[in-house]
């Protein structure tokens, strides 16, 4: 079979489906895509609110508690212990396929009806600010933590870790602030695609590191500063000039650290320990492509944020799951067969076009069903009558399609219309990843939520906060303080924060100053550290005659560096010869 080149339904730009693609569309029996990679992805992060909390009461037990859906929700918001009871009963909202509309009309009545669960919580302990975690304890406004993390505070995709402030995307990382991109690290801080160092503070792209300062490109050092070595009285004597627990210093270092990090070349992407991967932050997999942030992957296309899994494509936040499809992330452990899905929690097998579904099996259009086999639309039937009915409901999704208000049409093997999803666009991680202004967002079809209006009583300025953290007393805990932004940045910023007693705990044990801005800006800044999720065709850029190659290098390659990016951008050849 040759590639064939498609035309996207929602951007019109052309995009081309591989033979391996064809291969398996029809290993899972579901037709191609119409939407380009790009748009599909977009598409699925809309389903998925990780950090847009608001306070609410449960509407079945009258508990006041956090939710990531506005009291202006359509459905029932249930707290996650009410939503996992047997208080109420999923089947009696089933209803009967109606063969004279198209399906995604009668999923879209049944998914506005059923009961939410106010936060994705799975086996978790005193995470009441979090949401989308599992199997971790003690987080606190942290997101898409698992794999039996503990005290993770101000963090957003956490595995394996414990005591971290400030960190994002990181996997075995303890006594850590601020890592972005990292493994293995230990009681360091400020360090950005790192692994396996320890001791140490403002490092890029360091492996096997120790003891040292403000470098980039080291491979097992120690006693570095600027990226010169010192003996270690020497190294000694030399850290003890950084004031770390200074405001005003660490600003400083921060920019001199900046500075450094664009000087520097780079690998045209992080690939390691793989074989046969395109992409982006990329550990300890095969045949994985245009993929990002992943680990432990295995025959993969399209997929973001996931480990340990094999045979997907078009997926983000998937773990230790196998054959899965166009699916919006929640989880999934311990699955098999997910198509066109959002929010799977665990254990599911067999399932297409449902939402917040877990230990269930043999499910099409269902949505907030728990131990469950052979339903649709929540109906329960049995195994015969079930598998006799979903070709008739496929057939029918073909001959009576849905359309939304822009004119897309949806068959089966389409994933839910964006119009569907319960968040506006800037609620969810689609506006982290892919952002657009709300003009853009409605121009597109989207729904765009303003922010609600803040109306915090400001008691600390940040012009007022100490500049060094030995001057700061307990009574800052029972400040408000101001965001330096005062919510007139485009980071969801929320104008003003609190100190916590195991940050301030923090802060005194790392010597380090009070933040200056609140914990959404402090997020969007570590998220202008990655990438974004898209690779460009390049050349390498190198022109150094001592790399192996006489004149510039001839080399390709597929990188999330854009063109117009002022970084040096090299190939594997080039940078392992610069930074070895």
């Amino acid at each position: 079979m040759n590639p064939e080149k498609k035309t996207c339904q929602n951007c019109s730009r052309e995009f081309t489906i591989e033979p391996e693609d064809f291969a398996f569309y029809d290993k899972i029996k579901v037709p191609p895509p119409t939407w380009c990679p790009e748009c599909r992805m977009v598409r699925r992060l809309q389903f998925r609110n990780e950090r847009t909390l608001y306070h609410f009461i449960c509407e079945l037990c009258g508990e006041p508690g956090i939710s990531m859906y506005p009291d202006t929700a359509p459905f029932p918001v249930y707290c996650a212990n009410c939503w996992y009871s047997d208080k109420w009963d999923q089947l009696s909202y089933a209803r009967d396929y109606d063969f004279s509309r198209p399906f995604f009309e009668q999923w879209k009545d049944l998914f506005f009806k059923v009961p939410k669960a106010s936060i994705f919580h799975r086996n978790v302990e005193n995470a009441k600010y979090s949401n989308i975690v599992g199997e971790s304890k003690n987080l606190y406004l942290s997101y898409s933590s698992t794999k039996n993390s503990e005290n993770v505070y101000y963090a957003k995709n956490i595995d394996h870790s414990t005591d971290v402030f400030d960190c994002l995307n990181i996997v075995d990382v303890n006594r850590c602030y601020g890592i972005v991109d990292g493994t293995k690290n230990y009681n360091s801080k400020f360090l950005v695609s790192s692994q396996n160092c320890m001791d140490s503070s403002f490092l890029y792209d360091c492996a096997n590191c120790r003891n040292c300062f403000l470098s980039t490109g080291l491979r097992n050092k120690e006693y570095v500063i600027r990226n010169k070595q010192y003996a270690k009285e020497e190294y000694a004597k030399e850290i003890k000039k950084f004031d770390t627990g200074s405001f005003s210093a660490v600003d400083a270092l921060k920019k001199e650290f900046a500075s450094m990090m664009e000087k520097t070349p780079r690998r045209y992407a992080v690939v390691l320990k793989s074989v046969d991967a395109t992409g982006d932050n990329i550990v300890n997999s095969k045949n994985v492509k245009d993929s990002f942030d992943v680990y432990d992957m295995e025959d993969t296309r399209y997929v973001f944020r996931s480990f340990g899994t094999k045979g997907v494509y078009d997926a983000n936040n998937i773990g230790n799951s196998e054959l899965i499809y166009d699916f919006a992330g929640g989880g999934g452990m311990n699955s098999s067969g997910l198509m066109f899905s959002s929010n799977g929690i665990r254990d599911l097998r067999d399932i297409q076009y449902t939402d917040y579904c877990t230990t269930s099996s043999h499910l099409f259009g269902c949505a907030s069903m728990r131990d469950k086999q052979y339903c649709i639309l929540n109906k329960q039937y049995s195994k015969e009558e079930y598998e006799a009915l979903i070709p008739k409901i496929k057939k029918h999704m073909n001959d009576m399609p849905y359309a939304d208000a822009r004119g897309r049409i949806y068959q089966y093997g389409e994933f839910f219309p964006p119009e569907m999803s319960s968040f506006a666009y800037n609620e969810t991680i689609a506006q982290e990843y892919f952002p657009l202004s709300k003009e853009e967002v409605l121009e597109r079809g989207y729904r765009w939520k303003d922010p609600e209006e803040k109306n915090y009583r400001i008691t600390k300025k940040t012009s007022d906060l100490p500049d060094h953290i030995k001057d700061v007393d307990d009574s800052i805990l029972e400040e408000t303080v101001e965001c330096a932004h005062g919510g007139r940045c485009t980071d969801q910023c929320t104008s003003a924060f609190r100190i916590v007693r195991e940050e301030l705990v923090l802060y005194r044990k790392f010597d380090l100053p009070l933040p200056r801005l609140c914990p959404n800006c402090r997020h969007y800044e570590r998220l202008k550290l990655k990438n974004p999720l898209k690779l460009w065709h390049r050349s390498c850029m190198c022109d150094k005659p001592n790399h192996g190659h006489a004149g510039k290098c001839p080399n390709e390659f597929e990188t999330s560096y854009a063109p117009d990016r002022p970084e040096i951008v090299y190939c594997e050849q080039c940078y392992n010869a610069e930074v070895v």
